[in-house]
């Protein structure tokens, strides 16, 4: 399995395909295995990185590193160290944090930022007691409350294997990823948006009900030129509960 050794740490890795490149960032705790039914329409044009980042999936899971600077630092050194030249960077939930801010500090680095249902501005206002009672309730009792969680990320009548194998994942990340639930309680990125020089679009599941629409259309109307996609019939996590509906989506943006 390939590996990338940055910023202290090792980080997994695949990539595949030839063509312009793209930049895959899953959301909090899972892996880059959330992008693998997409994969075989992407791959077909397109040169495709997913990565684990820091604490999730098959990378090094470190006490160090795991803020939003910090795994966007990660970011920028994959980006250098595979030699992607200028990657659509599509970030899903927490990933699209990283995105944005990726192309806010380097926007050398990035051609289009594409934003997953990102949660922005979200956890520090109207989820902001929700988030705190998270973090406390994980530290207590890890597995039975990503177990009661994670089917709220899902629009009704997704498959129940789906939920199983995403808590699955969850529950192997690493425990100091945790960390960011404090941090986001403070992020807003509104009031550094219109300094993004970067495209943006906002792809957003129809029936996301813990990030709703409001949020991407808020953050859209602060950035210059940004879109807002919805994906219909979806919750927070559109590419695994429609691939072929994100997949065309996501096209549309490309072209």
């Amino acid at each position: 399995m390939p590996y990338l050794h940055v910023r202290g740490t090792r980080l997994h890795y695949e990539d595949a395909g030839h063509g312009p490149a793209l930049l895959l960032l899953h959301g909090w705790g899972t892996s880059g295995l959330v992008w693998q039914s997409c994969l075989p329409d992407l791959v077909r044009d397109h040169r495709v990185v997913t990565l684990d980042w820091r604490g999730c999936g098959r990378s090094d899971h470190p006490l160090e590193g795991n803020t939003i600077d910090g795994l966007t630092g990660d970011v920028a050194a994959v980006i250098e160290a595979l030699d992607l030249d200028k990657p659509v960077v599509v970030g899903s939930s927490f990933g699209a944090v990283f995105a944005t801010e990726l192309a806010l500090a380097r926007p050398d680095l990035v051609e289009h930022v594409v934003a997953v249902d990102g949660p922005a501005y979200w956890p520090a206002d109207a989820m902001l007691e929700k988030v705190l009672d998270l973090r406390e309730r994980m530290a207590d009792d890890r597995i039975g409350t990503l177990a009661e969680w994670v089917p709220n990320w899902f629009a009704p009548g997704v498959s129940p294997g789906l939920v199983d194998w995403t808590v699955r994942q969850l529950a192997d990340s690493s425990v100091y990823s945790d960390d960011l639930f404090t941090e986001v309680t403070k992020y807003d990125p509104r009031p550094r948006l219109p300094e993004l020089t970067v495209p943006i679009t906002y792809l957003h599941g129809e029936l996301d009900t813990e990030i709703p629409l409001e949020v991407p259309r808020s953050c859209a109307a602060a950035t210059p030129g940004a879109r807002v996609h919805v994906i219909a019939g979806c919750g927070h996590i559109p590419h695994q509960e429609n691939p072929r509906a994100f997949t065309a989506a996501l096209r549309t943006v490309l072209a």
